[in-house]
């Protein structure tokens, strides 16, 4: 009996697939879901960049506290389907450009939705 592999471009599609759907689902749904917190790994990576780059965006310590006070949502890139560029920004933003993080920098709580949870760890597995 032959044994049957899965083929890794296959089930990296497959991934981003799914990634995806989640995203536009939790995107259309307009759902506020309680900020978690930041992974402290992807805390450290975005202050790197902020010192690297000032200015680039809005400082990932305003956005915590915007997180905090307003909650979060999902929004997806331009073409999603295309790119499956997925991020988090706070409640009341539209600012892809300088208000966001990626689900993959959140962390994972007692407290967390199911879905969003699902989305951070595909993300996370997709770097």
């Amino acid at each position: 009996m032959q044994e049957s592999f899965p083929n890794p471009i296959e089930e990296r599609e497959r991934v981003r697939l799914e990634y995806v759907a989640l995203a536009i689902e939790l995107s259309e749904s307009n759902e506020i879901f309680p900020f978690p917190g930041i992974d402290p790994e992807g805390y450290s990576k975005v202050k790197a960049v902020e010192e690297e780059y000032p200015g680039y965006g809005t400082p990932i310590d305003e956005l915590i506290g915007r997180f905090k006070n307003e909650g979060i949502k999902v929004v997806m890139s331009d073409d999603p389907k295309k790119s499956g560029t997925v991020y988090i920004l706070p409640a009341l933003s539209s600012d892809i450009e300088n208000d966001n993080v990626f689900p993959r920098q959140l962390q994972i709580v007692e407290t967390v939705d199911e879905r969003l949870k699902k989305l951070i760890l595909i993300g996370r597995s997709r770097v």
